[in-house]
């Protein structure tokens, strides 16, 4: 089996490694705490320290990218030079790849790439971006295409959600909120993970695809009964106005095909 690098072990990455590990792949992990690093060692992957700052650095770097597949899993930062940051961690990231036996590259991406278009969008889509973090994540994905050292397969996920991202919590009590008919794109953790094996599995390598649930439930709707599941107080919406879009999967769903765990993120077990 390959051995497969998680650049990334945080709400996402862990439990990826721990899903891998069950399918039995050998899994190296990197955290940028270092508080971590006994977190992950416990679980059965083998840890390593690295920060993207935006250069790389830390410790054993070498043994970290010695593998067959790196999952690239660290959003962009919250911060105001965004658009110009994260590709420039990215092109760290790359020179470092480029020197070392790494041949497949996943990088998880996000459905903020496309803006809003008031109508469905899918992987063909060539509108730029109009958010900056969508605008660094699309340079992020160019980058990573564009090196003939690797191929590299990009998924872009929607909003994610299970067990403690529960969606009822997220607009709880909120007042004047906007956009109340605006669909949502959400994806749980649990097809997240299922999604990634199948594209290891299937090696589907150099394609870029969209993942998200197959329902778009309108905000309002959604997040009022969300929170009334949790007891909580739903939001209250101001207005229905508001741009959006509705990110198709069908591409994942006929390549790869694979069937969503939870197709509806109104019905989820977490």
């Amino acid at each position: 089996m390959e051995t497969i690098s998680i650049l990334g072990c945080g709400w996402l990455g862990l439990p990826l490694a721990d899903y891998l590990i069950g399918k039995g792949y050998e899994l190296k992990g990197s955290t940028s705490t270092r508080s971590e690093l006994e977190v992950i060692r416990a679980r059965g992957i083998e840890p390593f320290y690295l920060v993207l700052d935006p250069g790389l650095r830390g410790d054993s770097a070498d043994e970290f990218f010695n593998c067959d597949v790196i999952v690239v899993n660290f959003p962009p930062e919250r911060r105001d030079d965004i658009a110009d940051y994260h590709p420039a961690q990215i092109r760290s990231l790359i020179a470092r790849m480029e020197s070392s036996p790494v041949k497949k590259v996943l990088f998880v991406s996000s459905t903020s790439v496309y803006p809003d278009l008031d109508r469905e969008v899918s992987e063909d889509d060539i509108s730029p971006p109009t958010k900056p973090s969508g605008i660094a994540l699309l340079e992020a994905e160019r980058l990573l295409r564009d090196s003939s050292r690797f191929e590299t397969t990009i998924i872009r996920f929607g909003g994610l959600i299970g067990y403690d991202r529960m969606p009822g919590r997220f607009l709880a009590g909120r007042k004047g909120i906007t956009g109340g008919n605006v669909p949502v794109n959400l994806i749980h953790r649990d097809d997240c993970l299922g999604i990634i094996h199948r594209i290891i599995e299937r090696n589907a390598w150099g394609e870029t695809f969209n993942a998200c649930a197959d329902e778009h439930p309108v905000r309002k709707e959604y997040y009022t009964a969300q929170a009334r599941k949790l007891g909580l107080e739903p939001p209250g919406f101001e207005d229905a106005a508001g741009g959006f879009k509705i990110v198709k999967s069908d591409k994942l769903k006929k390549l790869l095909e694979y069937r969503f765990k939870y197709p509806d993120p109104r019905f989820i077990d977490d």
